[in-house]
């Protein structure tokens, strides 16, 4: 292949990849605001989080911005923590004892 239709295809599957991402974000905000259970909730806002640091990712790598890699690190890195914070409360009623 080309270099031209190389990057035509990287272009394509990186528009792909965001408007997947996007849409799978706005699916599980849903389950957000309908979730039957806080754990539903709880995943489905860790997933939103996943995704958010996908699209930064794809985003940087479209537009050839490194401080969106950075950005979805910390974005990571908080979402880790929350995850964990809000799991600890669901099942203890605590999060630091």
């Amino acid at each position: 292949m080309s270099n031209v239709a190389t990057e035509g295809l990287l272009a394509t599957v990186l528009q792909a990849g965001l408007v997947v991402a996007s849409g799978l974000t706005l699916l599980a905000g849903y389950r957000v605001i309908k979730g039957p259970t806080i754990p539903d909730r709880v995943v489905a806002l860790d997933t939103i989080g996943t995704n958010v640091v996908a699209i930064a990712v794809l985003y940087a790598l479209q537009t050839g911005e490194g401080l969106f890699v950075t950005v979805s690190l910390v974005l990571a890195i908080i979402g880790f923590i929350s995850t964990i914070a809000v799991s600890q409360y669901v099942i203890e009623g605590d999060i630091i004892k």
